[in-house]
């Protein structure tokens, strides 16, 4: 039987603090009113030579922008002759081209090159009129910078709480394929698996907590929950939206999450079970119900899995789509489960534990980082290269927002999820050192912790996004909360599942 370290422990408890202080110090620190955002541009003014810019994207104070009304005309971007009507991009009521865009935000709330036109049109005629709308136009700037940082701090706890939980879940789906695929190398690394889906119904419980947060307004992740935009008196009405709202609608949405937490945790609940009480069974009879179970749980996560991506992320862009997104996610936390279970291991391993595992199971558990991390970098390129070359607007917006605004983290996380496991555990004895499986699997996590952040923070908080305490704070967190649940999971039966009809096979598998 395993016993939970004194000092791992103690570690984890220590992470849970230091990260409920970081994520508390994120709100507390968040502006309160639209005057502490007054402040916040006035000071960024002054930095930048009295203009913000963000992303690419100027914006002015309200002299400024009288200013330009009065002498300037306001620039729309340049589209050719030849140009395709695809070869500019449209976000809510920006008009843009891939070459002369300056930036797109990912949020509602921004006004179009049209407006713009008219004012600058209408200023020359009309001064007075032309400050108003500077005025309403920077006003309205302060309210959409507001929304942004108020919900910074909970997306920092969004993505954190969503990579973790979606880590276990991609361990469950992992033990769920080896029960089904009757693996025969796999079988002494049950119990480590079973461990880490422990932090499943915590996690998954969390999840949802934060999606009900939503439904009910607490916070604004979602822009789709604006009943304003489903109102077609309301001047924020959005067709596309309103199209959505009998599939969007928060109730609908909250039961489909509750039955795709209920689902998987059940499976863990039962597969957990029987593969107890098949240790003390004379026959194999709860292993065919495991390997029955098994079965039917695939083919509902696969279709729970998909729905999952596009409710809790793809929704964030509710003017976004993406036909590869559910494999892409599925890819995604699928690796990173698997590169849980590898370090766990070697973990367990470096204790004295796990007398069976050797460098076979640990080649094997390599083999899977190292290909489940190829399949995202094919279903990363599929999806970007296909969108990119299409350039249908609703689309590639997506991508336009994540280049110029998110430029390091979008192409550094291809790099830590691609280059660099390939060029590591591409050499078949590199897969059995311990030292390089760990620094491959800390980089894939990291990286794929990166992934998720890409998908989340740009259509929640634009362009003011940065790695501060909330995000610190959340990660030291919900990392301490796992490491307490796995571990203190690992400790309620023993590590061996012996009476796994592969057990046999598995004890002296060698590749």
């Amino acid at each position: 039987m395993y016993t939970f370290s004194s000092k791992l422990k103690t570690l984890s408890i220590i992470l849970m603090v230091l990260g409920i202080l970081g994520v508390g110090y994120s709100f507390l620190t968040a502006p309160k009113n639209t005057a502490e955002v007054e402040e916040i541009l006035k000071k960024e003014a002054e930095e930048h030579g009295g203009h913000h810019q963000a992303a690419g994207h100027e914006t002015h104070d309200a002299h400024a922008a009288t200013t330009e009304v009065h002498e300037t005309p306001v620039a729309t971007a340049e589209v050719k002759p030849e140009a395709s009507m695809a070869d500019s991009v449209h976000v809510d009521t920006i008009s843009i081209s891939k070459d002369t865009a300056h930036a797109v935000a990912a949020t509602e709330e921004h006004h179009s090159d049209k407006d713009h036109a008219a004012v600058a049109a209408h200023g020359h005629d009309k001064a007075e009129g032309g400050h108003d709308v500077a005025h309403a136009e920077h006003a309205k700037h302060v309210e959409h910078v507001f929304h942004q940082l108020k919900n910074k701090p909970w997306a920092a706890v969004f993505v954190a709480a969503l990579f973790f939980m979606l880590i276990s879940l991609g361990a469950l789906a992992f033990y769920a394929i080896q029960q089904v695929a009757q693996a025969g190398w796999s079988p002494v690394l049950f119990r480590v698996m079973q461990g880490i889906t422990a932090y499943l119904p915590w996690g998954s419980i969390i999840v949802f907590i934060l999606l009900a947060l939503g439904a009910f307004h607490v916070h604004h992740l979602y822009v789709w929950m604006d009943a304003d935009l489903l109102d077609p008196a309301n001047p924020k009405y959005d067709k596309l939206i309103a199209n959505k709202s009998g599939y969007l609608n928060e109730y609908f949405w909250l039961i489909r999450a509750a039955v795709f937490i209920i689902g998987w945790n059940l499976y863990r609940y039962f597969s957990r079970k029987n593969c107890l009480a098949q240790d003390e069974a004379s026959d194999n009879a709860f292993y065919k119900k495991n390997f029955k179970m098994s079965a039917a749980f695939l083919v509902f996560f696969i279709v729970t899995e998909s729905i999952m991506s596009w409710d809790w992320i793809m929704s964030v862009d509710p003017h976004w789509f993406s036909t590869l997104f559910g494999w892409y996610v599925f890819a995604s936390f699928f690796v990173s489960g698997i590169t849980v279970i590898a370090m766990v291991t070697l973990y367990l391993k470096s204790r004295g534990y796990l007398e069976y595992v050797n460098t076979s199971h640990i080649h094997d558990l390599a083999k899977f980082m190292f290909g489940i991390s190829v399949f995202w970098t094919y279903l990363w390129f599929s999806q970007f290269m296909l969108i990119w070359y299409a350039n249908i607007p609703e689309e590639v917006t997506y991508f336009i927002t994540r280049i110029e605004q998110y430029n390091l983290p979008f192409f550094g996380m291809v790099a830590m999820n691609f280059l660099f496991p390939v060029l590591i555990l591409i050499n078949t004895d590199f897969k059995r050192l311990t030292w390089i499986v760990v620094m491959a699997g800390i980089v894939i996590l990291a990286g794929h912790y990166i992934d998720f952040y890409n998908m989340i923070m740009p259509a929640t908080v634009g362009d003011r996004w940065f790695i501060g305490a909330g995000e610190i704070g959340a990660v030291f967190f919900f990392l301490g909360l796992f490491i307490f649940v796995v571990f203190t999971a690992l400790t309620k039966s023993p590590l061996l599942a012996k009476r796994n009809p592969f057990i046999e096979e598995s004890k002296h598998f060698h590749y």
